[in-house]
């Protein structure tokens, strides 16, 4: 392979780890590698990367240096030896806190720093339907856009460092939502002898009908004004009475829409029974 990019080096070989330093050599950049345990290297040496002896002299040998380890406490750890002039983009799981925090340590140590979230799968890495959210200072992540390019979609999120793992955290929220809803609603249509696989084309059409809403409901919340456009929030309180009624005469776990209803009722006790149910973003701005 001809090498012909900015070098990289990229710490951490698990399976978003290696899909991301696979990336950065089927572009043609000279691409470090470490992994705590070397045989994660072997197939990425062999397609032409160097595997450095310690995390040290892999950050050493490039100037972008990613990383994608298990947690915020592993990017400490790997982070070892001088930053001098070294742009770290960190593609680690972690709160805004700990981003944030990290950022001070970095450029304390003479680097910059990007902090960053992969919306995607790692066989989507690579391709542009893996998206890339960043955060951290926008001339850091302008200079090494080329680069980051490779990797998938970027989006710049804002120079706070935290943004990225903000959003991470929103959008985790969202993804458990869903799921969890089209598991529990599997779980009631079970109990009819209907099989998951029947459920999808209708849990679709419903996701696809919500998602429509999103934008009337974001500039409801912005406004701070919830009209009650599809259905009052008395109203939905009546039908989650009859989910969490029904759930139970089958045996069916019923926590989730009970979960839905304590909210909805605090709305109600806050005087929001005739709004919209976008309402409830009170409930969940408190502590």
């Amino acid at each position: 392979m001809t090498h012909t990019g900015t070098p990289v080096t990229v710490l951490g070989l698990g399976m978003m780890g290696g899909a991301l330093a696979g990336a950065f050599l089927r572009a043609g950049h000279p691409t470090t590698v470490w992994n705590r345990t070397a045989a994660k290297a072997d197939d990425l040496v062999a397609r032409g990367a160097t595997l450095a002896a310690s995390p040290s002299a892999a950050i050493a040998a490039s100037p972008l240096v990613v990383v994608c380890v298990s947690d915020y406490d592993a990017v400490t750890d790997v982070l070892d030896g001088p930053l001098d002039g070294r742009v770290v983009v960190n593609l680690t799981s972690g709160t805004p806190t700990r981003a944030r925090a990290l950022a001070e340590e970095v450029a304390g140590r003479g680097g910059g720093y990007l902090d960053g979230g992969i919306m995607a799968v790692p066989d989507a890495v690579g391709t542009p339907d893996a998206i890339i959210a960043y955060s951290g200072l926008r001339s850091l992540h302008d200079a090494h856009r080329s680069t980051l390019d490779i990797l998938g979609t970027c989006l710049h999120l804002g120079d706070d460092p935290g943004l990225s793992a903000t959003h991470e955290m929103a959008t985790l929220v969202l993804m458990w939502g869903m799921l969890d809803g089209f598991l529990n609603g599997v779980a009631i249509l079970g109990t009819a002898g209907v099989p998951p696989t029947a459920y999808v084309p209708i849990a679709r059409t419903a996701i696809d009908t919500v998602a429509g809403w999103l934008p009337g409901y974001a500039r409801q919340v912005e406004e701070g004004v919830y009209p009650a456009d599809d259905g009052t929030v008395d109203t939905h309180l009546s039908v989650m009475a009859h989910v969490i009624e029904e759930s139970e005469s089958l045996g069916v776990n019923a926590d989730l829409p009970r979960l839905a209803k304590a909210l909805t009722e605090r709305a109600v006790t806050a005087g929001h029974g005739s709004s919209g149910y976008a309402a409830l973003v009170e409930q969940f701005r408190q502590a």
